[in-house]
C-alpha cells in the first residue's frame, strides 16, 4: 500500500483542477462554478485547510501526515510536498522547492523515529526546470530515503513529461526504487517505464 501526504490535494484545492491550471484558467483566480477554494494558507509549519463539510480549520503538517500514513499501515509513505502550478516563475518555483525540501526533511525525521518496517520515498521537485530538478535530486538523494519519486509539475503534455524523465532519471540512484507520481494513463506509463520508473 502506497499512501500520499496530500500535496496534490493542496494543489487542486488551491488552483481548481490540473486541467484548469494548465490551460491558465486558474490564473484569473476565478474558481470554477460551485468550487470554493479550501486551502487558506501555506506556511513553513504546513497547510491550513478549511473543511468543505463544516468549515472547520485543519492544519496539515509534515509530522501529522506521516502519523496518518503510519496509522493507515502504509508500506510506502510519501512526505508532504507542495505542488506549485505549471505556470509559475522560477523564483516562486525555487521557493516552493526549498519549502518542500524542508517539509520532506521533517517528514523523514518523523518517519525514522519509528520506521515500523515502512518505507518513505523522497519526492523530487523542480517543475520542468533542469537546474531546480538537479538541485532537488542532489539534496534529497543525500538523505536516507528508501526510494525516490519524481513529482511536482511534470509538464504540459506527454512530450514534456518524457523530457523531464530523460534528464531526471540519470540523477537518481539505481540501487533504490524510483516511482513516478500522478501519472496513470496507459500511454504515458508505456512511454515512462523505459526510463526506469
Amino acid at each position: 500500500l502506497i499512501t500520499d501526504s496530500g500535496g496534490f490535494q493542496i494543489f487542486s484545492l488551491a488552483y481548481n483542477t490540473v486541467h484548469d491550471e494548465l490551460n491558465m484558467k486558474a490564473r484569473a483566480k476565478k474558481p470554477r462554478e460551485g468550487h470554493k477554494p479550501t486551502t487558506l494558507k501555506v506556511t513553513e509549519e504546513g497547510v491550513l485547510f478549511q473543511s468543505y463539510k463544516d468549515g472547520k480549520k485543519i492544519l496539515l503538517t509534515p509530522e501529522t501526515t506521516v502519523a496518518a500514513q503510519k496509522a493507515y499501515g502504509a508500506d510506502i509513505i510519501i512526505p508532504l510536498d507542495e505542488l506549485p502550478p505549471y505556470h509559475i516563475d522560477k523564483e516562486a518555483l525555487f521557493r516552493s522547492v526549498m519549502l518542500t525540501h524542508r517539509w520532506e526533511a521533517r517528514s523523514l525525521r518523523e518517519h525514522l523515529a519509528d520506521p515500523r518496517k515502512q518505507a518513505m520515498y523522497g519526492v523530487i521537485h523542480g517543475g520542468i526546470d533542469r537546474e531546480l530538478r538537479e538541485m532537488s535530486a542532489k539534496y534529497l538523494t543525500a538523505l536516507p530515503f528508501d526510494g525516490y519519486a519524481v513529482g511536482g509539475s511534470l509538464g504540459k503534455d506527454r512530450d514534456e513529461l518524457i523530457e523531464v524523465l530523460d534528464f531526471m532519471m540519470p540523477m537518481l540512484p539505481e540501487d533504490k526504487p524510483n516511482h513516478l507520481l500522478g501519472i496513470a494513463d496507459p500511454e504515458s506509463i508505456l512511454r515512462a517505464v523505459p526510463h526506469g520508473v
